[in-house]
């Protein structure tokens, strides 16, 4: 695993995060998950505390700026992460499509 170059590492005390952004060196896109996995080793944190909000590269080069959140407990990451929205219809809305009658009369 390569190990990245911390550019910034700022502790929000409000959030109870430290939100830290690093540059790494790869041949390819590390993608988010191997992206986790560096920040895991380099900041020795568990894996369900961190949250990477972006991978960034600029055409044909080989560094990567990586952007993400630290929390210090699950319980502060579920509080302040926005929740992932679900594909389809929620249940309530799913019903009261049933219950309105066809041709709006």
């Amino acid at each position: 695993m390569n190990k990245g170059n911390v550019i910034q590492d700022l502790r929000n005390e409000l959030l109870k995060r430290r939100e830290v952004k690093l540059i790494i060196r790869e041949n390819k896109n590390p993608g988010f998950a191997n992206a986790l996995k560096i920040i895991t080793e380099q900041f020795n944190a568990k894996e369900e505390n961190i949250v990477v909000k972006e991978v960034k590269s600029k055409f044909g080069k080989d560094t990567f700026l990586i952007d993400a959140f630290i929390y210090d407990s699950v319980a502060d990451k579920e509080r302040i992460e926005p929740k992932k929205k679900t594909k389809g219809k929620s249940g309530e809305a799913q019903a009261a499509v049933q219950a309105a009658p066809a041709g709006g009369k």
